[in-house]
C-alpha cells in the first residue's frame, strides 16, 4: 500500500493524530522602556513648557528617541545642536547625556537660563573623572566614540582621559605611567563587553583601579538580563528603540548572544516585518530606556493581529527608582506657586 494510502487509512482509524500546531505567544520582558534618568529628563522639558511657555531650547536630542523628540517639538520646544543656536538670554535644556564644562560656560557666556537634565548617573561619573584626575591617574573611559555622554564625560577632564572604544581598542592602547590607571565606562554599554573590555584592559595594566561603584546604569543591567531571561526561548527578539539609542542597540546584540533566533531593533510597529514571523513561535518583545511604552503597545497590538495575542512577561527586576527633577526647574515650580518666576 502506497504511503499516503497508508496515511489516509491509518487516519481513518484513529491510529494517528495530527499534532496541533505550537501555540503562538510573546515573551515581553519586565522592565523596559523608561528609565528614571529618561523620565526626569523629559518631564523637565514638559515642565519647563508649561511653566516658561514656548518656545524651550534644548541641546541635542533630551533622549535618544525620535518619537519624544516629535511629540515635545510639537508641544513647542526646540532642538538645536549647539548653544550658539539659542537666542541671547533664552532657556535652554541641556540633555540627559550630560555636557562637558565648556558648554555651561558658552552659556553663561551667551546669558542663557539653563536646566541641567543631565541624568544623575551620568552626573556620578563626571565626579568620578573630575577625582581620578585630580589624583593623577590616566583615566581609560569605556565607550563609543562621538556618543555624547562620551563627549561631556571626556570634557570633564580631557587631559587625563583615554577612549576605548571595545575590546580590540582596547589591546592597541598606551599610557603614560601603568602604575596610575583606572577605568570608567559609558552608562548605556553591554553589561558583557564592558568586563570583557576591563578584563584585556587589566591583562595589559595588572594595577588598574576600578570606579567606586558600576558605572553602566542600573536600568541599562536590567533591561539587558530581563532580554538574557527570554532570548534562548525566543525564535525571535523584537527591540523597540530608535537607531540612535545606544542602549537599544546593544538589546539586539545581546538577545543574539543569549541565544534568540533573530533579533530586530523597530522604532514602532511601522517598521515592523511580516517575513520576520515565518517559524516564529515565541516572539520576545522589548524597549530600550528612552521608549515611550505607547510604542510597546503599538508592537503588541500588531502581534496579535497575527495571531501573537498570549503575552507573559518575563521579570528581571524591579524597579522602583525616582530622581528630582532639576534644581532650578524646582526652584521656579516653588516660585511659581508663590506668585513669581524669574
Amino acid at each position: 500500500m502506497a504511503a499516503a494510502a497508508l496515511r489516509e487509512v491509518a487516519t481513518y482509524h484513529g491510529w494517528v493524530t495530527t499534532p496541533a500546531p505550537a501555540r503562538r505567544r510573546v515573551l515581553l520582558a519586565d522592565p523596559r522602556g523608561y528609565c528614571a534618568g529618561v523620565d526626569r529628563a523629559v518631564i523637565t522639558v514638559e515642565k519647563a513648557l508649561e511653566l516658561y511657555g514656548p518656545p524651550v531650547y534644548v541641546r541635542k536630542e533630551i533622549v535618544h528617541n525620535r518619537h519624544v523628540v516629535e511629540d515635545l517639538e510639537a508641544k513647542g520646544a526646540i532642538f538645536v545642536e549647539e548653544t550658539d543656536e539659542v537666542p541671547v538670554g533664552a532657556r535652554v535644556v541641556f540633555s540627559a547625556h550630560g555636557v562637558a564644562p565648556g558648554v555651561h560656560t558658552d552659556a553663561a557666556a551667551r546669558g542663557l537660563r539653563t536646566i541641567d537634565a543631565t541624568c544623575p548617573l551620568v552626573t556620578k561619573v563626571h565626579h568620578e573623572a573630575n577625582r581620578f584626575a585630580a589624583e593623577g591617574y590616566q583615566i581609560l573611559l569605556i565607550g563609543h566614540e562621538g556618543h555624547e555622554e562620551v563627549i561631556g564625560t571626556s570634557g570633564e577632564a580631557p587631559e587625563s582621559i583615554t577612549i576605548v572604544d571595545g575590546v580590540g581598542h582596547a589591546a592597541t592602547i598606551d599610557v603614560p605611567d601603568p602604575e596610575k590607571v583606572a577605568w570608567l565606562s559609558q552608562t548605556t554599554l553591554s553589561v558583557d563587553e564592558t568586563l570583557a573590555t576591563v578584563d584585556v584592559l587589566r591583562q595589559r595594566f595588572p594595577a588598574l583601579l576600578d570606579p567606586p561603584s558600576d558605572d553602566i546604569c542600573y536600568a541599562t543591567q536590567n533591561r539587558q538580563a530581563a532580554v538574557k531571561l527570554m532570548a534562548a526561548e525566543s525564535d525571535l527578539v523584537i527591540v523597540v528603540g530608535s537607531a540612535n539609542s545606544s542602549n537599544s542597540v546593544r538589546l539586539v546584540e545581546v538577545a543574539l548572544d543569549a541565544g534568540a533566533g533573530a533579533a530586530h531593533r523597530v522604532d514602532n510597529a511601522d517598521e515592523l516585518d511580516e517575513r520576520w514571523l515565518v517559524g516564529a513561535t515565541v516572539v520576545g518583545l522589548t524597549s530600550g530606556a528612552s521608549v515611550p511604552e505607547t510604542l510597546v503597545v503599538g508592537v503588541l497590538q500588531w502581534l496579535a493581529a497575527r495571531g501573537y495575542a498570549d503575552v507573559s512577561e518575563v521579570t528581571a527586576a524591579t524597579e522602583s527608582l525616582l530622581f528630582a527633577l532639576p534644581p532650578e526647574l524646582r526652584r521656579d515650580l516653588k516660585a511659581a506657586q508663590a506668585g513669581s518666576v524669574a
